[in-house]
């Protein structure tokens, strides 16, 4: 099935079938492993960048420092390795369960300085439990992916990558070259921050001071309930974030309960404005593929857009664009001692014409939901219809 029909299906009320064989963890790569060499001045760390981004921590590979629906973790890197690293120039698969490389071959012509991370995707590892829902959450991961690079780059203060997500190729569906640079203060595993480079990063670099390894190393997403409203400036900055990082591929926003049920979003000079009046969280529960506890989590963070009619080429950008940014916006969660938690299954979630905008324009790509605290539980609130507050909040077109 095309990727246009299998997202139109994956949006889809139908449900998945029982639950099927994963297959392997991680792709079986031939050749012997080899362990990654301490780097030498100058030379990227390669070691820590793939421990602080994509390495397991346990045995069954489930926890990663990159989000995974399922823990399911369908996503695997090619590294093409050039000058100024502590590997032999050459192309190698990675093993992310034992931290390991395995040699596939040289790189045609040569590679250029530094490490190029090509992630491609095996879909059968997510498929086997959401069936075909899958194809819009392995896109989802790989987003996740990319941005778990991103910022272990930052941890070790190298310049920022070059980043390919705009959807062109399935194989490799992205991919991230990263430079030497002989200035690199190198980072610690224990928690010390690396010095940021002065060159600063693109628009979608995300969180304005570079990650501590350890930060990255406790990332998890919490398990629900997630209750809790969150205050007005991390909520704030968690949106922010996301926009930054969204690169103008969706629209964000924010759904607030009680004592003033809404939908926020960004506004001039970054301040909160309201998008729309109305207790949107029991309605977002049932579109997230019937979570319940989204009812009365206390924030729900939403990506949106990815048209009815879009191709596969936007499709593929839209969803590695929004998983990008949820990563990130995650860790911003993450400082203000927020719970967090990506929601990536949506079905029938037409955002747009829920608050009066043409139907099939702007549906939910990606969620984040968001608590203060654990609390006591209480009843999810009564469904209640969106409703614009004036003509200028009519919501997404």
């Amino acid at each position: 099935m095309d990727l246009v029909a299998a997202l139109a299906r994956a949006r889809s009320p139908q449900e998945p079938g029982p639950d099927t064989p994963a297959g392997p963890p991680v792709r079986a790569w031939p050749g012997p492993p080899r362990p990654l060499p301490r780097a030498g001045r100058g030379e990227l760390d390669l070691e820590l960048l793939l421990r602080l981004s994509l390495a397991a921590s346990d045995g069954s590979g489930r926890l990663r420092p990159a989000a995974s629906a399922g823990a399911l973790h369908p996503v695997d890197a090619r590294l093409a390795v050039g000058p100024g690293c502590p590997l032999p120039p050459g192309r190698y698969g990675y093993d992310p369960l034992r931290h390991r490389v395995h040699r596939l071959a040289p790189v045609p012509g040569g590679a250029p300085p530094g490490v190029s991370v090509e992630l491609s995707l095996s879909p059968r590892r997510t498929a086997s439990h959401y069936g075909h829902r899958a194809r819009p959450l392995v896109l989802l991961d790989a987003g996740h992916a990319a941005a778990a690079l991103w910022l272990a780059g930052r941890a070790l203060g190298t310049a920022p990558p070059q980043l390919r997500m705009d959807g062109r190729t399935e194989e490799p569906v992205a991919a991230l070259h990263f430079a030497p640079h002989e200035d690199c203060a190198r980072a610690t595993a224990d928690g010390s921050p690396a010095r940021a480079p002065a060159t600063g990063g693109p628009p979608s670099s995300g969180p304005a001071t570079a990650p501590a390894p350890g930060e990255l190393l406790a990332r998890r997403s919490a398990p629900p309930p997630l209750r809790g409203a969150p205050p007005r400036d991390a909520l704030r900055d968690v949106l922010a974030t996301a926009v930054e990082a969204g690169a103008g591929e969706l629209g964000w926003c924010a759904a607030v309960g009680e004592p003033r049920p809404e939908l926020l979003e960004l506004g001039p000079g970054g301040t909160l404005r309201r998008l729309a009046a109305g207790e949107a969280r029991p309605t977002l529960a049932v579109w997230a593929a019937g979570q319940g506890w989204i009812a009365d989590a206390g924030a729900v963070l939403l990506g949106y857009g990815c048209p009815a009619d879009a191709g596969a080429r936007r499709i593929r950008r839209t969803h590695l664009r929004a998983g990008f940014a949820v990563q990130l916006a995650q860790l911003a969660a993450l400082r203000h001692g927020l719970a967090a938690r990506p929601v990536g299954s949506w079905q029938q979630a037409d955002l747009g014409a829920a608050l009066g905008a043409a139907p099939g324009r702007d549906w939910i790509v990606h969620g984040l939901a968001l608590g203060s605290a654990p609390t006591a539980p209480v009843p999810p609130p009564a469904p209640a219809p969106l409703r614009p507050t004036h003509p200028d909040e009519k919501g997404p077109s």
